[in-house]
């Protein structure tokens, strides 16, 4: 059987980049290289909007004068005319270039333009015999020189890492990689619309920080040179938030960019976006009802559904989420587990151990669960759920139960196997919150990369009267990744952090 013959091999970029560099030398000699006075009037977009179901006749009949610009994708030199695919921002349209209607010499001169140069072009719209809308040029100007070439068909950029180091690139070929960065603009517009629309303000806090506050998380260190002072990367913006509560703003939130001394994983980049929100006088289930009406919210008004795909499995945001404790968790993903031995610490931290999660003899039963149900049920959550309860150890900023003093009022919301948001009844005891600090200092001290420092000024502040209040973090990174069924957070990043080349 006739097989199809493999591809040609790429064209030597050296080359391809030293000829166009010549053309550029060229056009210099002749004028401005790279000119600026073009005025678009039209785009793509609009002109398929526009024109799009409009007869071939009409359109003639019509002699719609317009002004575009934009990237040549494609190129086709037939004799005494030509055509040309420009993209803009909104999509691509077809340029007609023939010696009639745009002059000879710059027909000529288009002849030489590469793939990936910008041109404008002043026309009418018209449809060609095969029926496309396109515009017959009567201008045509070179406006920037495309000096590297982009990726061609057979070798388009599809290698991961230079799609994440090259974004710019990926951008101008792949129609997909746009489309996520519009969807991902399309939902933080949605979560602010929401939030303003229910009565919060939207804030702005310190993201250089004398004490880094409001998770357990390493920062990232700098210095001040003007005040002689260390400084850190907020790692979360939840204590200043909390401070402006106290102020007196009783709704608030803010989409915020945190940075956290960590890995890297499909789920993890050291700066990453959330958005926070804080609410005086509600508790923590309340805070879950609106927050699921949230995420709700979000994925409809960006996708058109509260039912999304990821990953091959179908997520649906419409019906009340889940909600479970940890030992509930474990036992409906990993029934072999008896009550006696999820509270048996002896067991558990046997249980752990084997799977190669070591844990010190001084953790209590609460943050043992909590360790195991990470291990055998955090990954089975597809379906929206809230883990409800989390232990007070492992919750310094979380207000504890008035019936189960070792609990707290939290929860983490996961959706496909993984955190989305995380949220409590905050700790607006001032006494209460001085201990926990100092708890976590010890923990520092003790080489506790992660435990938080202890903030005298907000203890002071929590002095002053911190209103009965709830608070959320919410992954916006996390639930793009969602809402456009990416697998890893690079893909809606638009510059992840990378290894140096």
């Amino acid at each position: 059987m006739a097989q199809n013959p493999p591809p040609p091999p790429p064209p030597d970029e050296n080359q391809i980049i030293a000829d166009r560099r010549a053309k550029l030398a060229k056009l210099r000699e002749a004028g401005p290289a790279f000119p600026n006075d073009f005025v678009r009037t039209h785009y793509a977009g609009d002109l398929h909007a526009r024109y799009g179901n409009v007869e071939r006749d009409t359109l003639e009949k019509e002699h719609a004068e317009v002004a575009i610009a934009g990237r040549i994708m494609l190129k086709r030199v037939m004799g005494r005319a030509s055509f040309a695919t420009i993209q803009d921002a909104t999509g691509r349209i077809q340029l007609f270039i023939a010696d009639d209607a745009t002059g000879s010499a710059t027909h000529d001169a288009f002849k030489h333009w590469d793939i990936g140069d910008i041109v404008g072009a002043r026309g009418e719209v018209f449809r060609t015999n095969k029926g496309e809308l396109s515009v017959r040029c009567k201008e045509l100007r070179l406006l920037t020189k495309s000096l590297r070439p982009l990726p061609d068909k057979f070798h388009g950029l599809e290698d991961k890492e230079s799609r994440y180091r090259q974004r710019y690139v990926d951008l101008i070929v792949n129609e997909s990689t746009r489309a996520t960065f519009v969807t991902r603009a399309k939902a933080i517009a949605a979560m602010r619309q929401f939030m303003v629309e229910h009565g919060f303000l939207e804030v702005e806090t310190p993201m250089l920080q004398v004490i880094p506050g409001g998770a357990a998380a390493k920062p990232f260190v700098t210095h001040h040179n003007a005040l002689d002072i260390g400084m850190y990367l907020r790692i979360a913006p939840e204590l200043f938030l909390k401070r402006l509560v106290v102020g007196g703003y009783e709704r608030v939130f803010e989409i915020n960019r945190n940075f956290r001394n960590e890995g890297l994983s499909p789920r993890h980049n050291p700066e990453f976006t959330m958005m926070e929100f804080y609410a005086a006088y509600q508790e923590y289930r309340w805070l879950m009802d609106f927050t699921e009406k949230l995420l709700r919210h979000v994925a409809v008004a960006t996708t058109g559904s509260a039912t999304i795909t990821y990953q091959g499995q179908t997520i649906d945001l419409a019906p009340p989420f889940a909600r479970m404790t940890t030992v509930e968790a474990i036992k409906a993903h990993a029934p072999r587990y008896s009550d006696g031995q999820l509270h048996d610490g002896a067991f558990l931290h046997g249980e752990l151990a084997r799977m190669g999660s070591e844990h010190s003899r001084e953790v209590g039963i609460g943050a043992l669960q909590l360790a195991l149900f990470e291990e055998v049920a955090e990954a089975n959550l597809i379906q929206p759920t809230y883990i409800v309860d989390y232990p007070l150890e492992v919750s310094p900023l979380a207000r504890a139960s008035d019936t189960r003093p070792n609990i707290t009022e939290r929860f983490e919301l996961f959706i496909a196997g993984r955190e989305t948001a995380n949220g409590f009844s905050e700790l607006n005891d001032p006494e209460d919150q001085a201990a926990r600090f100092m708890q976590q200092a010890k923990a520092k001290e003790a080489g506790d990369e992660e435990a938080m420092y202890y903030d005298a000024d907000y203890v002071r502040a929590l002095e002053y009267g911190l209103p009965p209040a709830a608070g959320c973090g919410v992954g916006v990174d996390r639930f793009v990744m969602l809402l456009t069924d990416a697998p890893n957070i690079r893909d809606v990043l638009l510059f992840p952090h990378m290894r140096p080349e």
